[in-house]
């Protein structure tokens, strides 16, 4: 990523960055890294990579002068414990990696900034405008994230758009309003409530994206600013992502995501959350 870019910060408060990965991210960690210095438009106080116990991990967090944060000083639950699966597809991880997302208010001391390990920035990108959120959003997403989210909160959905767009801005605050409220609807720790929530016969039966984006909307949609995500789906290695192959894509995109779609399938050799 361009020197240049990674300059230009920013104004406004600090904010932190919370990236859940494992070792099977390894290959694009490096190149996410990266694209947050360059173009997230704010401070960065401390990147913080959540992770198992990972020697590589480690080793790579000393590299890009990175926070390693071992998982289970996040949350009091192992992803061992969750069992969200059929005979053809394993969620457990996927589930797993959004509680710690929802978890980074333990750790980060400032909103923090929640990007997956797939995902790459190719243009600028700014999260508070005038002291007003910014979410970026799709035009489509799973309708049994919203089905959990109305047993979570009592509500509907409100948000016009989808937050599904593998990044976000928590700030603390209104994730700890959220999970409070959680906890009083349900008698019981947020994550509990989440994992009693979720019908365990469907594949996509929570965002973690999608329910604090629409909390939060509900109760300050005139101040929410909505913009296209504009993500791209690339099956190449990132290390292809230079020079005019960049330029090319930032004219359309705002971001790139390697995904590993069939590490959730049951019966494949990859390694899995």
């Amino acid at each position: 990523m361009s020197k240049r870019a990674a300059r230009r910060p920013g104004g406004g408060p600090a904010i932190d960055v919370l990236i859940p990965a494992i070792e099977k991210d390894l290959h694009t960690l490096p190149y996410v890294i990266d694209s947050i210095r360059a173009f997230v438009r704010h401070p960065i106080g401390r990147i913080y990579v959540v992770s198992p116990d990972s020697r590589r991990i480690r080793a790579l967090c000393a590299k890009k002068k990175c926070t390693f944060v071992l998982e289970t000083r996040l949350l009091p639950l192992t992803k061992s414990r969750i069992r969200y699966r059929s005979r053809t597809w394993d969620r457990s991880g996927w589930l797993y990696q959004q509680l710690l997302k929802l978890s980074g208010d333990r750790v980060c001391r400032r909103s923090f900034l929640v990007v997956d390990a797939d995902t790459v920035f190719i243009r600028p990108h700014r999260f508070r405008i005038g002291g007003r959120p910014v979410f970026y959003c799709r035009n489509w997403s799973q309708p049994e994230y919203f089905r959990t989210y109305r047993k979570l909160m009592g509500r509907r959905k409100t948000a016009p758009r989808s937050f599904v767009t593998h990044y976000m801005l928590f700030e603390r605050s209104k994730l700890r309003s959220l999970k409070k409220t959680m906890e009083k609807r349900h008698g019981r720790p947020w994550y509990k409530a989440i994992l009693k929530s979720i019908d365990r016969r469907k594949q996509f039966g929570f965002s973690e994206f999608e329910t604090y984006g629409n909390y939060v909307y509900a109760h300050r949609s005139k101040s929410c600013i909505l913009r296209s995500a504009r993500n791209k789906a690339l099956s190449s290695h990132p290390s292809r992502l230079k020079g005019s192959l960049v330029r090319r894509l930032s004219k359309a995109y705002r971001t790139v995501s390697f995904h590993q779609r069939s590490v959730y399938k049951r019966g494949v050799k990859a390694r899995r959350r």
